[in-house]
């Protein structure tokens, strides 16, 4: 930074860099030991970033580093303040971003446990933003992303349609190393590029 940006700020053109800039969240939704989303969320975020989109910005959001408490169930007194402080972490950090990728495994044919609890803390955090899906599994997450849809939809969420879906049995090598088929790249530049459309366009009717 320059001199005189240091002794007046930033520029308003810069100003209006940094407010047009569509903030993305990659939801890691697992929170269970040895899982597979991690390869996963690191895929979609190298994916994104290559892409080298515009005025746009990819983080990933583990859903392990936030230990959420099981909403509505009791806390020793010694336990309330870490959750109270996990939640408040949890929901200042989503509410930080404009637009999210879920990446959501299929546990008996639902999201995980782990990702319903964690979203049952939010509502205003997320009203009128958007959401896209990379999930994996036996089906390759697609009814994980049908239960997301349901919650989505009462947190005033809109999600797109394109979803990147990875099978548990051709992308995933003794279904752990995941190596992805090439053919993925087309959903997960369509997921992307409606991603950021919508998200321009809800970004602006909250503005």
């Amino acid at each position: 930074m320059g001199f005189f940006s240091k002794l007046f700020g930033k520029s308003t053109k810069e100003e209006e860099t940094v407010a047009d800039t569509l903030r993305i969240g990659i939801i890691n939704g697992s929170v269970r030991e040895g899982r597979n989303a991690e390869a996963v969320a690191n895929w979609t975020l190298e994916f994104a970033n290559k892409r080298n989109d515009e005025n746009v910005e990819y983080e990933i959001v583990d859903l392990a580093d936030y230990k959420l408490p099981m909403l509505g169930a009791p806390l020793a007194e010694g336990q309330q303040a870490e959750a109270e402080q996990a939640i408040k972490a949890w929901s200042e950090k989503i509410a930080s971003y404009d637009a999210f990728i879920f990446v959501a495994p299929e546990y008996n044919h639902a999201v995980g446990g782990a990702l319903k609890n964690a979203l049952d803390f939010l509502n205003p955090e997320v009203n009128n933003k958007v959401a896209g899906f990379v999930g994996y599994g036996s089906l390759g997450g697609v009814r994980a992303h049908e239960n997301l849809r349901l919650i989505l939809g009462e947190l005033q969420v809109a999600d797109v349609r394109t979803a990147v879906t990875f099978s548990l049995i051709t992308d995933f090598e003794n279904m752990s190393e995941f190596k992805p088929a090439d053919y993925h790249e087309a959903n997960a530049n369509g997921m992307l590029d409606q991603v950021i459309s919508w998200g321009k366009a809800f970004k602006a009717l909250r503005d």
